[in-house]
């Protein structure tokens, strides 16, 4: 490998990209697979979001736009973004990525430097330590505990600020586990990061999933939060939109400014037909969100009962996005079941053709990530065969 960089060395591929193509693959030979793997919806984009896409292509807007992204867009990103949760930025502070992940990785590589440390909160999202260390940087990780929810506090986050902290990564509802930070605990976690200068990086990717009739919220609608703060938003869940690749980036002009550069010299502006369908997306009422709010409100509520029913597994309630994060550590290494989720999560696609995630995967040994991100009729089927799984071990033994 030596003839590669060393920053592309540095890292890893992701592994639930992995799942998704071996899960593929299952399915290619006929096998019905139960895929619990997806990060993302499985409603369909809009219709009014589609439709603005064809009228984009029949009025051939298939040119170069702005590198940040044409400006009625990026006006109506800022309105929305103000509307939805309080902030105040300018077209000017704004810039549309392609996807989320894309603004994150525009964000981290225009502040961190080499040897800059990074806090990133385990369980975290598989792509933020290896962003990280393609930079040079070092991510230094936080435990958020299982038996508070999951839940980022900031005390925890004061006690691992150091002399080279640059910046914190919170993402909250959080993938994989769907905590939610508590606004209160939120703001604290700002005010920490504000005394000690350390840039707060929110990814509000799963912003509006969030149960129980809780308001959607943002660090970035705090009190004197824009010289402090990086949002890295996205479509992609909100409006169904994973595969338009729709995703943006507010923060203080010079920061935004220095983004919008490294864009030009990689991406250029984010496909053309994507910015009139998110221009649609979001200058329309939100009824889509609210309808699939519901149906996974229901889901929610049957994984989670099932999987709690298996003896030796332990879950705690997500608060938000889509995903349980149940332990299964009891079960490892016991009556030939492997000794690590990995080795779980592979033998559960091979024998009872279940696709999940491993736990070592978002920093987390002994859990497995599930998606409810499907319908109710195959989360049953899910259950039946996870169930079977695990008896056919206590059987064997």
């Amino acid at each position: 490998m030596s003839q590669f960089a060393d920053r592309v060395n540095r890292i890893a591929s992701s592994p639930t990209l992995a799942v998704l193509m071996a899960a593929e693959q299952y399915k290619a030979r006929g096998i019905d697979v139960v895929d619990f793997g997806p990060g993302e919806p499985d409603f369909p984009t809009p219709d009014h979001i589609k439709r603005a896409a064809v009228q984009a292509l029949e009025q051939n807007f298939t040119k170069y736009t702005a590198t940040a992204g044409m400006m009625p867009l990026r006006e109506a990103i800022a309105r929305w973004h103000a509307a939805q949760f309080g902030s105040s930025y300018g077209p000017e502070e704004c810039l549309f990525s392609s996807g989320g992940k894309h603004a994150l990785f525009d964000a981290l590589n225009a502040l961190i430097q080499t040897g800059d440390e990074v806090i990133v909160a385990a369980p975290y999202w598989v792509s933020y330590p290896e962003m990280v260390k393609y930079t040079g940087g070092k991510p230094v990780f936080v435990e958020a505990r299982a038996d508070d929810g999951f839940a980022l506090r900031a005390a925890e986050v004061e006690k691992a600020i150091g002399p080279r902290t640059k910046m914190i990564i919170v993402n909250s509802p959080n993938n994989p586990t769907g905590a939610v930070i508590p606004r209160e605990e939120y703001e604290r976690i700002l005010d920490v990061c504000r005394k000690r200068g350390v840039w707060v990086l929110a990814d509000e990717c799963y912003s509006h999933f969030i149960y129980d009739g809780s308001k959607p919220y943002s660090i970035a609608g705090a009190a004197d939060s824009k010289p402090h703060v990086i949002v890295a938003g996205s479509l992609s869940k909100t409006f169904a939109m994973t595969g338009w690749r729709a995703g943006f980036a507010l923060g203080p002009k010079p920061v935004i400014d220095v983004m919008t550069r490294l864009q030009s010299q990689s991406t250029s502006n984010a496909s053309s037909i994507t910015q009139k369908a998110a221009l649609a997306a979001l200058t329309s009422p939100m009824d889509s969100v609210r309808t699939m709010l519901t149906e996974y409100t229901r889901r929610r509520e049957r994984i989670l009962s099932g999987i709690r029913a298996l003896p030796g597994i332990t879950c705690t309630s997500p608060q938000g996005a889509f995903y349980i994060f149940p332990n299964v550590s009891k079960h490892l290494g016991q009556r030939g079941i492997p000794s690590d989720t990995a080795g779980l999560a592979k033998e559960m696609l091979e024998k009872a053709h279940v696709a999940l995630v491993a736990g070592e995967a978002f920093g987390a040994p002994g859990y497995v990530r599930i998606s409810y991100a499907t319908s109710i009729e195959r989360i049953e089927e899910g259950l039946r065969r996870i169930g079977r799984y695990f008896a056919a071990a206590v059987t064997a033994a």
